[in-house]
């Protein structure tokens, strides 16, 4: 009968539905990742991002706070604590100009530089949309309460690092970010405390006079806050000479020659052979005016510290004590590989 005929029909249309369902249709893709994420961070017009980023070099793990705020057309400011001294580095983009700033020695390190773009920053939104976007493949796994997708990198300066987890939850908003080496070694370890899609700054915020007076400020109450409670000194002992770990092959110490200044000492160690080149280190010294030295270069995050990377030397601040390597045959990831080997050394005399 016609009446029969309907309601086979409505079964037939039932079943394909529920076939529809089962065989995955709906199912969340990489594809979709891909869009949301995307779609999540482009239509910010600003936000700020506070996490845990843990950086790990053999046995030694390096612990940063980390605050990254964000306005549209690529203003950035980048706050990175070392945890286990206190110090502090901010990063700084604006219209002008890249620059690292040591607030504790009032300098800054200021850059011509298309720095974010130019690598991969597992705590830059931007840098972690392109890796994903621009990966055909990238891949997509649902585990418990999350979706894992995982995408290759981009680190010139580090060829080591392969490849990168992003941990998200089901509403896409982002928790962790995990970057592995060629032997499937976590390295880096981002874990996001919160990300506030609607942050709003002021005019000024991204002023380098403003994060200077600022800077200033806060240099002056931690200073206080010393004087008023008793503390071991943390001052580098002139004397300690600190030797890198990683030393190119064929390449070896040829001379050690220190200068002594009143309450200041440089040392220059003189490596030759296949891969020569230059360590300068000296103890650093707070600039009474805050100083601006000019880097044609990238910044450069090592396992302890923030360098400056040119083509033929980097330049970095550590335990009190100011490094810079110079040479005219290491390449550029050579001289980070040296200089990122002396975030664990053993000091000497």
């Amino acid at each position: 009968t016609r009446k029969g005929k309907w309601f086979m029909k409505k079964i037939f249309i039932l079943s394909i539905f529920v076939l529809f369902i089962v065989c995955g249709c709906g199912k969340f893709e990489i594809s979709d990742a891909k869009t949301e994420f995307k779609n999540k961070v482009n239509s910010s017009k600003g936000y700020e991002l506070k996490g845990v980023m843990e950086i790990y070099n053999n046995d030694d793990t390096f612990k940063y706070k980390i605050t990254v705020n964000y306005k549209k057309d690529d203003y950035y400011k980048v706050s990175m604590i070392n945890q286990n001294n206190n110090h502090e580095q901010i990063i700084l983009k604006n219209e002008e100009s890249v620059y690292v700033v040591t607030p504790s020695l009032n300098k800054s390190f200021k850059f011509e530089s298309s720095w974010p773009d130019n690598s991969s920053q597992s705590y830059i939104l931007k840098s972690l949309v392109n890796d994903l976007v621009n990966d055909e493949n990238a891949t997509l796994i649902e585990e418990g309460k999350n979706y894992i997708v995982t995408t290759s990198v981009n680190y010139p300066h580090n060829r080591s690092l392969v490849n990168q987890k992003l941990y998200f939850n089901k509403d896409m908003d982002l928790e962790k970010v995990i970057v592995f080496d060629e032997n499937k070694s976590e390295k880096i370890k981002l874990t996001i405390n919160s990300i506030d899609y609607k942050s709003k700054y002021k005019d000024d915020y991204f002023d380098l006079d403003t994060l200077i007076d600022d800077s200033t400020k806060e240099e002056e109450n931690s200073q206080n806050q010393k004087k008023e409670t008793t503390s071991t000194n943390t001052t580098a002992d002139v004397d300690d000479i600190s030797y890198p770990l990683y030393v190119p092959s064929n390449t070896y110490l040829k001379s050690k020659d220190k200068i002594d200044n009143e309450g200041s000492s440089r040392t220059i160690l003189t490596f030759n052979g296949d891969k020569s080149f230059v360590l300068v280190e000296e103890t650093a010294d707070v600039s009474k005016e805050f100083e601006i030295l000019p880097v044609s270069g990238d910044p450069l995050i090592l396992t302890n510290t923030v360098a400056a990377l040119s083509d033929k030397s980097i330049t970095w601040t550590a335990n009190n004590k100011e490094y810079y390597i110079t040479s005219n045959n290491l390449t550029a990831n050579e001289l980070a590989t040296i200089a990122d080997s002396m975030g664990s050394t053993t000091v000497g005399k």
